[in-house]
């Protein structure tokens, strides 16, 4: 009898998550790089080394120290992010019996998503007061709860779940990422009167969800 390859492939959940802890933490740290030292101090030609770029008092310091916050405010932001699509994803892989070729490519798919947070941030931190920076980060944020859901039709429809993962779990689990991913998209489209209202909602948003228990309007769901 003909065996075929895609019958028997990818079905260890076990290195699917493997993978997953290793892409996750590569990615948390890659978001500290945009994180920089302020220059003790810069020469420049047509300046004195007196000169306002200079760094050479605990005042000069604090200003300079200044517009890191907005990059601290993304990293904030988007290691609550990738903290919560961890959970989200071992939360699934803690629901099926194993996995096959395709759910494995979602999975991939999910963390190729993944692997661009640490440009979006970045982006983001740079442009925080352009719309289109925060539209694509926002889509950093839609595409992997996609892929999540995606993993969930998929599972349940090929029959890779556990037997205690009723239909029950599964609408839980679907309707924490519609619902999330609704709350995201009405605070970008805040945007339209300032970026910054949509990014304190979405920090708001993730905070709720990651600290504030069943106080939380997503954990209640």
């Amino acid at each position: 009898m003909r065996m075929h390859y895609n019958r028997f492939a990818g079905q260890s959940l076990e290195r699917v998550a493997a993978l997953s802890d290793g892409i996750f933490a590569v990615a948390m740290t890659l978001l500290v790089l945009n994180l920089t030292i302020p220059v003790l101090h810069e020469r420049l030609t047509e300046q004195p080394l007196w000169a306002s770029n200079v760094i050479n008092s605990e005042g000069a310091l604090l200003s300079a120290l200044t517009p890191l916050l907005l990059h601290l405010l993304t990293y904030f932001m988007s290691f609550l992010t990738l903290g919560m699509f961890w959970v989200g994803q071992q939360t699934q892989l803690s629901h099926f019996t194993r996995s096959d070729r395709t759910l494995t490519w979602l999975h991939l798919l999910f963390l190729l998503t993944i692997t661009l947070m640490p440009f979006s941030t970045a982006l983001l931190a740079e442009f925080i007061t352009y719309r289109v920076a925060l539209i694509i980060y926002w889509l950093n944020l839609l595409l992997p709860g996609l892929a999540l859901l995606g993993s969930i039709r998929y599972a349940w429809g090929a029959q890779l779940v556990k037997e205690e993962a009723t239909s029950a779990v599964r609408a839980a689990l679907e309707r924490r990422i519609v619902v999330a991913q609704i709350l995201y998209a009405i605070a970008v489209l805040l945007s339209i009167f300032n970026t910054y209202i949509s990014i304190a909602i979405i920090v708001l948003l993730q905070l709720s969800s990651a600290i504030a228990g069943r106080f939380s309007p997503l954990n209640r769901l």
